[in-house]
């Protein structure tokens, strides 16, 4: 029996890239938003708080990617997984530490494991999806070959 694994992880350069893809979408935009890359284990990389962007989007940003990371799902899936089931509806938002349940977080995945997480706060929900979207265009881009 082995007694350790290896997992892959986000590298410092990707997750650099995707900070800059992200926050290049957001000043086309006009928006001022922060970005927060975070590598497999919920630890942030990578980050940037654009001029204006909002003080308390700063942890919005830095939850959503770890709930993306942590649970491999994208934070907008939580709000249809937990509605039907009264327990989880109730007790997930407020037992679960740092859990986030709308849009503009992302697991980031290469070849089928998650390597890391984007969350992406400063607008409402629907525009940081755009903008954390458009961060993952780094991750295609850098696996393309």
């Amino acid at each position: 029996m082995s007694s350790t694994y290896n997992r892959p992880s986000i590298t410092l350069e990707l997750a650099q890239a995707i900070v800059r893809e992200a926050v290049a979408q957001a000043a086309a935009d006009g928006g001022a938003y922060v970005v927060s890359v975070v590598d497999e284990s919920g630890v942030q990389k990578a980050f940037a708080r654009m001029d204006g962007a909002p003080l308390l989007s700063v942890q919005v940003a830095h939850d959503k990617a770890y709930t993306a990371a942590g649970f491999s799902m994208p934070t907008d899936g939580w709000f249809d997984f937990i509605k039907g089931d009264e327990p989880l509806r109730v007790g997930a938002p407020t037992g679960i530490d740092r859990l986030v349940a709308f849009g503009g977080g992302y697991p980031i995945t290469v070849d089928g494991a998650v390597i890391g997480g984007i969350g992406v706060s400063g607008g409402h929900y629907s525009q940081d999806m755009a903008i954390a979207q458009a961060g993952l265009r780094a991750v295609d881009a850098a696996t393309a070959g």
